[in-house]
């Protein structure tokens, strides 16, 4: 199998599909995935520039990001190497995926920058939102093109950037990371997915995948109902109010993601499915009092609903 064709004109593709110029970024782990991605934007023809992070959680990592940088030069690519510090908030993954984007988004230029998430990494994805019940918008997963991130390999599987590699004799690092079962997506990697392949007897990933696809569809078709509905029950330039006279009768799926719209149009800190359906049950009349949305150390922040309408109160602490 010509896997590094595959990857090739995966990339192509996506291209073509969604950008405007031939100059991107990769986001360059060294690891197997991002370098074969690195590989295949060049033999793409894309004028590549690999933005290697170095999140310096473990010894040698400076020699790790060196050395990928080396590799993606040798591909014909520019290459630079971004150190990070990695804080604590959300558990050491989250906290490193918070730096990496951040790092990433500051050095871009201006540029899309290309990921090498697989179908594979989409299926863990899914069952992470599974798991959470954080709703069909987590378990939608991962977009091919979410301006600025660009993720052309969501159609192939991680065998395929190994095999890749090896088709064009690179040498990926190994992150003993990606082995180490603390972490959950490593735990679902080595012990779920294998199991669950087991017992539906295969076809686990692709089916995972193929429903990230379909939700992202449905998503989107939701939103746009609710982006009109948002606009109607708008006040002008006053985002601190919404009217909700008009917002009972519909579906409890729009008239939600209305509610989130609003909330992070108000600056809400991090809007939970909890705190939507608070804010929900204020404005059609199945609760009342007010909903706290965030606020500082003198002040919450809270949502009251006042005549028909929602507004933003700040109350003492």
């Amino acid at each position: 199998m010509d896997r590094a064709g595959a990857l090739t004109r995966a990339v192509a593709a996506f291209a073509a599909d969604h950008l405007r110029a031939d100059e991107v970024c990769v986001g360059l782990s060294g690891g197997p995935d991002s370098l074969a991605l690195t590989a295949a934007a060049v033999h793409a023809g894309l004028s590549v520039r690999a933005l290697v992070v170095d999140h310096r959680l473990q010894h040698g990592s400076a020699d790790v990001a060196t050395a990928a940088a080396r590799a993606a030069r040798a591909l014909g690519a520019r290459a630079e190497v971004l150190e990070v510090s990695v804080g604590h908030d959300g558990g050491m993954e989250a906290a490193a995926r918070d730096a990496r984007y951040t790092a990433l988004e500051l050095a871009r230029d201006g540029l899309p920058v290309l990921l090498a998430h697989t179908m594979d990494d989409q299926a863990e994805t899914v069952l992470l939102g599974l798991a959470r019940g954080s709703g069909s918008r987590s378990i939608a997963g991962m977009r091919p093109w979410s301006p600025p991130w660009g993720r052309p390999l969501l159609g192939l599987r991680r065998a395929d950037t190994v095999g890749a590699c090896a088709d064009w004799g690179l040498a990926p690092h190994t992150d003993p990371h990606n082995s180490d079962p603390r972490f959950t997506r490593v735990r679902l990697r080595a012990e779920v997915i294998p199991l669950l392949e087991d017992v539906l007897h295969g076809g686990v990933v692709e089916a995972l995948a193929r429903t990230a696809s379909a939700l992202q569809g449905d998503n989107d078709a939701l939103d746009d109902l609710a982006e009109q509905a948002y606009r109607a029950a708008g006040s002008g330039e006053d985002s601190t109010e919404l009217g909700v006279g008009g917002l009972a009768d519909l579906p409890d799926a729009v008239r939600t993601r209305v509610f989130r719209r609003w909330l992070y149009d108000v600056g809400a800190t991090g809007p939970t499915s909890r705190v939507i359906g608070a804010v929900d049950a204020l404005a059609v009349g199945r609760t009342r009092g007010h909903v706290a949305i965030g606020g500082t150390p003198q002040y919450r922040r809270v949502v009251c609903r006042v005549g028909d309408r929602l507004t933003i109160t700040d109350l003492p602490r």
